[in-house]
């Protein structure tokens, strides 16, 4: 007799795979096992990529990664109770960031809710709002001929958002005892159906013409693009892009805009033009919430009015006019710092052109975007919550979906991911991690709290100085160690491949 928890397993993976979803995630656990063994004879038979890690936070990071960089929903399998927990940090990324996730997660049946049954808790609802689709699906039994087809479909299309936002999608999937069996191998089950391609997103077309002159600016945070490039370029105008907007290149490209909005340009300001989703800086911040405000509607960040002044939104916007030529030139008077920070910033910038550059929530990202010089750099960072969880596990993902990654990352981000340096299921990638090491948090020097207590208790609460020894870390997780201390140390030990770790020491602020 067939076992319908397998039987279903086995529809609902191959389903995923025969509308070109590729890319799955799976940590180990017993209610979902079902899900496992499918996913696994689709994997050996080469017809989806699959990887084990061992943790869900870990995990559910690394899927977010491969989804940043692909564009293409990542699919995660869970067991129940905190398993599904641990994903709440990725997903909520997921969410502020528009990266299309499927999460299947695998729970007791719901009678065993709320009378005490073990790793059972209520995870419908456990995501709250974040969600762009949440399904309870039933156990399957004998019989009951669950539709897998329509769940699929349904999945997909939340995920990469073809009518809104694209983000996190939950299957919440009940399995009754017992949980698995050999058959039907989801292979079979795969060479039934019909191949299809992922579906694409409708392309809005609604156009808003911004009439543009010599107090103009366009801002270029997250998730920009090209559509900022060619706007300012088009309309004459200077452009603040930050390095991870993926639009810090061109002629209209200003380096050092944060130092050029301390003089009396800023003040020349009144209107401001703004693709994706710019959180970087404190002046740019009260620059827009002071000035008529234009905003580039983004599928994947959604809405971005942070000041509650923006004028008007569209899908895209097109200069009305050209600024004059010594708008622009004047905001490019202003000489990007040098320091030893400024330096390990823009010697990683200049390195990085075959591969993806991955930058951490610290404050190297805040140096590169007052440093480094405008280049046409693929580049990511997990800006929906600008939180440095799971940075190293987002790398790997990025480094799964293409030919590597170099990562620029403060020494407490490093530590607080260190669960990801587990390479187990990790194979023949190019992961290099570049620690600007200051012994601690340096990135609160700059909050009013270091002015407001004294500097020992500042240390204490803020700091947080740590002396773990990264050498041995690598040592501990087999990856590749160096040690730098000059620029010229850190370019060689850049051509290193495979699992590496650059740990340059940088000396420590001083309050």
């Amino acid at each position: 007799m067939t076992n319908p928890s397998q039987e279903f397993a086995a529809s609902l993976i191959a389903e995923f795979v025969s509308r070109g979803v590729k890319n799955f995630y799976l940590a180990p656990g017993a209610r979902s096992q079902a899900l496992a063994i499918a996913a696994g004879q689709l994997a050996q038979a080469g017809k989806l990529s699959l990887t084990i890690r061992l943790d869900e936070r870990t995990l559910a990071f690394t899927a977010l990664g491969r989804a940043m960089a692909t564009g293409e929903p990542s699919v995660i399998i869970t067991t129940s109770g905190t398993a599904v927990a641990n994903l709440h940090p990725a997903v909520l990324e997921a969410h502020h960031s528009g990266v299309p996730l499927i999460l299947l997660t695998a729970d007791r049946p719901a009678e065993l809710r709320g009378v005490g049954a073990n790793q059972t808790t209520d995870q419908v609802g456990i995501f709250a709002d974040v969600l762009r689709g949440s399904h309870d699906v039933p156990a399957p039994r004998p019989g009951s001929n669950l539709s897998t087809s329509t769940l699929v479909d349904t999945a997909i299309s939340q995920s990469l958002g073809l009518s809104k936002q694209s983000g996190p999608v939950q299957l919440n999937l009940q399995f009754v005892e017992p949980l698995s069996a050999s058959e039907p191998s989801a292979l079979g089950v795969l060479s039934k159906l019909t191949a299809k391609a992922l579906p694409v997103a409708t392309v809005f077309q609604e156009e808003l013409e911004i009439e543009v002159d010599n107090h103009t600016v366009v801002i270029a945070g997250a998730g920009a693009g090209s559509d900022a490039v060619r706007f300012a370029e088009k309309a004459n105008l200077p452009l603040f892009a930050e390095p991870s907007s993926g639009a810090r290149y061109g002629s209209s490209a200003i380096t050092d805009y944060v130092q050029a909005l301390g003089s009396d340009l800023a003040n020349q300001v009144r209107r401001v033009v703004i693709f994706g989703k710019p959180t970087l800086s404190r002046p740019v911040i009260a620059l827009i919430k002071r000035c008529n405000v234009y905003v580039a509607n983004s599928r994947q960040f959604g809405k971005f009015d942070v000041g509650n002044n923006a004028i008007a939104t569209a899908w895209q916007l097109i200069p009305g006019g050209r600024a004059d030529s010594d708008w622009i030139a004047s905001w490019k008077n202003f000489e990007p710092p040098t320091d030893q920070r400024a330096l390990l910033a823009q010697a990683v910038w200049d390195a990085t052109s075959s591969i993806p550059l991955l930058f951490g929530a610290s404050n190297l990202i805040r140096v590169a975007d007052r440093a480094v010089k405008p280049a046409a750099i693929k580049t990511f960072a997990n800006r929906g919550l600008s939180g440095i969880d799971g940075t190293v596990a987002t790398a790997i993902g990025i480094a799964q979906a293409g030919n590597g990654v170099r990562a620029l990352i403060g020494d407490l981000t490093l530590i607080h991911d260190v669960g990801s340096l587990n390479k187990s299921g990790l194979r023949n990638l190019n992961v290099q991690l570049i620690v600007g090491n200051d012994s601690g948090g340096e990135i609160f020097r700059g909050l009013e709290v270091s002015k407001n207590i004294p500097s020992e208790l500042f240390e204490q609460l803020f700091i947080t100085p740590q002396q773990l020894s990264i050498e041995a870390l690598a040592k501990a997780f087999d990856w590749e160690y160096f040690e730098v201390h000059t620029v010229t140390e850190l370019e060689k030990a850049m051509k290193a491949e495979g699992f590496v770790i650059i740990d340059y020491k940088l000396s420590a602020a001083k309050a």
